[in-house]
Order: C-alpha cells, then structure tokens, then sequence
C-alpha cells in the first residue's frame, strides 16, 4: 500500500473516531459475502489471503483494519470518498454497515 493511502487511511481515522458509538449494526459474515462479489478484484479480502499472482490496485482489507483508529465511521468515509486507485464505485446503503462490519472483524485483537 502506498505511504499516501496510509496517510489518508490514518487522517480519516484520526478526524472519524471521536464519538463513534460502540455498536456494531452490519453483518460480518453478510460483508464478506459482498467483499468476495464486488471487492476481490482489485483487493485481497480475507484474513491471511495472499495474492496468488493477481496484480491488486488495492490494499488489503486486513491492512486497512489495521490502521490506527480506524472506526466504523472511518472506514465508512474512506469506503464513500473517492481515491487515486478507486473506481468510481458505489457501495449500496443496505451493504456498507456489512462490508464496515465485515473489515473491522479483521483488525488485530489488542493487546
């Protein structure tokens, strides 16, 4: 992942966080359903996945989850804003709160 999306992935984190509630309204399991339809194209969605000779515009959804800060809300805003390396690509409503729920299923435990 380039050291600009990083940056950008930690400012959205940074500026999202404060006052997120805690709870958790998507569906994982319903996200990553979703993620292996609209997303492994250009982004390796799964825990452990590795590239296997595909050429990814993007980064992978376990790095994305594991950025600092990076909250539901977050990653809803880095999701709706468009980037250098993403399509215009519209994530319907009823299947964000699954793919946000689904992504920070993959962050590292802490501690």
């Amino acid at each position: 992942m380039s050291v600009q999306i990083v940056r950008l992935l930690g400012v959205v984190a940074a500026f999202t966080g404060a006052g997120e509630a805690s709870a958790q309204t998507g569906d994982a399991a319903r996200g990553l359903s979703y993620a292996r339809r609209a997303c492994a194209e250009c982004h390796m969605v799964e825990k452990g996945e590795r590239p296997q000779g595909r050429l990814l515009s993007g980064p992978s959804f376990e790095r994305v989850a594991a950025v600092p800060g990076m909250t539901g809300m977050a990653l809803t805003a880095w999701l709706t804003t468009s980037h250098p390396t993403m399509p215009n690509f519209i994530i319907e409503a009823d299947r964000m709160d699954d793919l946000v729920a689904y992504i920070r299923s993959l962050a590292p435990s802490p501690g």
